[in-house]
């Protein structure tokens, strides 16, 4: 049995049913008003300034709407559900603490540019300002962090701020919107009139089409260039712009690394292709953007995690930089050549202009001896289960087909790293922000939003036990997710760094006391198993992929496992630290 997903009805036949002018409260507009936009499912959890809202839900059966057990799940579910289909998300929550819990999950889909569309209640109009019961300036607050904020004072206002809402949200560089209705203008009536013609904002204008130009001084330095390199980010995804990507790389023959957002973006069983770039990036994918003498970046902002040291950063590179956000280009790495514009639609212009790399035949075969070389290694071992082990099992069972949402920390990069991805949106992770919490919850939204697809959540011991709550929703609604645990006793990365930085100075990090995993599962009503080597790792992983319903596998790995390659603080992205695999 799948996931319990509502039946998706069309677009018509909603907006025929729910079209018709009539006299209702805001919070009844609020509803139509979201189905009307395509809205599938809501995450949230009510309190009292939402509550003409919840009310307006009883009864209404084609408003679907997913009760979590925190906001912070809430809003992570609906992130993951944006990353793995490509529509908006979207959840609700009261005002005062209700949307103060929203705040780190608007920042992680701000960082990673996810459009969300967050709905906040607020204390009716008369009180705001006067530190009323569970008031807080959510839209104040949130201000850094989202794309736009409303402060509904109106009820006739409502169908066009929602539907601005979900057009600042999907469009230009993707993020989170947030509305925030006071109670009273969710309980007042007005006469019902919906919005659906294109919104036109003064001021908001998303450059899409590229300059002409600057795309053929792209094509001519491509020519002249013997060492290119591409560096693909989660704009790729995000734009739809994967095949255009493909088609680009096979004209030109120009080598790429894909960044963590930017996994899944082009196919890793590719010939070109170099592995994830960066602080635990592949040995080639450094090198290759150490020694290039063209580096085209193409939807990616230069993290500080993928530059290392930024001066010097790609010291003999010319730099192409390919963008939605005019705000990126420049602000990190200086550019040769800017293109502000929608990366799909650059490159398929793009595509019409460019040529193979003639001058670049020796560049390849140094790119193909690197990969044999130097390829992401770690020291198996018969006596203790290695984190690398599962992830390649995961990997090798499902044959890279499998939707993969993470946590952050050691667990992440090991699944970065040994997993293969060649489809876009298979991908789901906390990459700008690093949300410890983020993997389960966001792993619920993504199979919501693809409930015939494998959706595995990977998490370390210390990021499951922020959201372990929502299990009782998998329980409830019998979500398929498959949830595994690398259980290394420990804050695994904080360890890390301690060891490596701090010289052992091991501080607060012993995790020693967690709860039972496979009893915490059962007490939600999930299966739960555990695996301390790799028989029993294979046994329960194959017996988690033959229930139909949710299952957590806890497997238990060794507290000393570090993450390589590494590139030390303050080092430059070719000066890594190898492990195992030092010389």
């Amino acid at each position: 049995m799948g996931a319990q997903i509502p039946e998706v009805r069309s677009t018509d036949e909603l907006r025929e049913k729910w079209m018709k002018p009539e006299v209702i409260s805001g919070s009844e507009i609020l509803l139509r008003s979201l189905l009307l936009e395509g809205v599938e499912c809501v995450f949230g959890y009510p309190g009292g300034a939402v509550l003409y809202i919840y009310d307006a839900m009883y009864g209404f059966e084609d408003f679907k709407h997913v009760l979590t057990r925190h906001e912070q799940g809430a809003i992570h579910a609906a992130d993951g559900y944006a990353r793995a289909s490509g529509k908006v998300g979207v959840c609700i929550a009261t005002s005062g603490p209700g949307a103060t819990n929203l705040v780190t999950g608007i920042a992680t889909a701000y960082m990673d540019s996810v459009p969300l569309v967050v709905i906040t209640g607020n204390v009716i109009s008369s009180l705001i300002g006067s530190d009323a019961f569970q008031e807080a300036d959510i839209t104040g607050i949130t201000m850094p962090i989202t794309k736009h904020s409303y402060l509904v004072k109106d009820v006739e206002d409502l169908p066009r701020v929602i539907h601005e809402a979900f057009h600042i949200a999907n469009t230009g560089r993707k993020g989170p919107v947030l509305i925030d209705i006071p109670k009273d203008v969710s309980a007042n009536k007005t006469l019902f009139e919906p919005v659906t013609e294109p919104v036109i904002l003064r001021g908001y204008n998303p450059r899409t089409v590229p300059n002409k130009l600057q795309v053929d001084r792209l094509a001519q330095a491509i020519q002249e260039a013997e060492r290119p390199m591409i560096l693909a980010g989660g704009g790729v995804v995000y734009s739809g712009g994967h095949e255009a990507l493909f088609e680009f790389v096979e004209k030109t023959g120009i080598p790429i690394t894909t960044t963590l957002l930017g996994l899944g973006a082009f196919p890793s069983g590719h010939e070109l292709w170099t592995g994830m770039p960066g602080m635990h990036g592949t040995y080639t994918s450094n090198q290759a953007i150490q020694k290039s003498d063209l580096l085209i970046n193409i939807g990616a902002r230069f993290d500080d995690r993928v530059t290392g040291k930024l001066d010097g950063f790609a010291p003999h590179a010319k730099i192409v930089h390919i963008d939605i956000d005019p705000a990126e280009i420049g602000k990190n790495i200086a550019t040769d050549i800017p293109i502000v514009g929608d990366v799909k639609t650059v490159l398929e212009i793009a595509n019409k202009e460019v040529q193979r790399a003639e001058r670049a035949d020796a560049w390849r075969d140094q790119i193909k001896q690197w990969k044999q070389e130097k390829p992401y290694s770690y020291t198996d071992s018969d006596e203790v289960l290695k984190p690398q082990w599962v992830v390649e099992m995961l990997n090798d069972t499902t044959k890279g087909e499998a939707i993969v949402t993470t946590d952050v920390g050691q667990h992440q990069m090991w699944a970065a790293q040994y997993y293969k991805f060649n489809q876009p949106r298979s991908w789901v992770t906390s990459g700008g922000l690093g949300t410890m919490g983020f993997g389960f919850p966001s792993a619920i939204g993504a199979q919501m939003a693809n409930p015939d697809r494998l959706v595995i959540s990977i998490n370390g011991d210390g990021g499951m036990q922020m959201c372990s709550q929502e299990l009782a929703i998998c329980a409830i609604n019998n979500i398929p997710v498959k949830i595994v645990i690398i259980n290394n006793q420990v804050l695994g990365m904080v360890r890390q760094w301690q060891e490596i930085i701090y010289e052992n100075r091991y501080s607060h990090i012993d995790l020693a006391g967690s709860p039972d995993f496979v009893k915490l599962a059962e007490a939600y009503g999930v299966k739960g198993l555990r695996a301390t080597n790799k028989e029993e790792a294979e046994r329960a992983w194959q017996e988690a992929l033959d229930t139909p319903g949710p299952v957590v596998v806890e497997f238990v790995v060794r507290k000393e496992e570090n993450v390589y390659p590494m590139v030390p603080q303050g080092a430059t992205i070719d000066q890594m630290l190898m492990g195992d695999a030092e010389e």
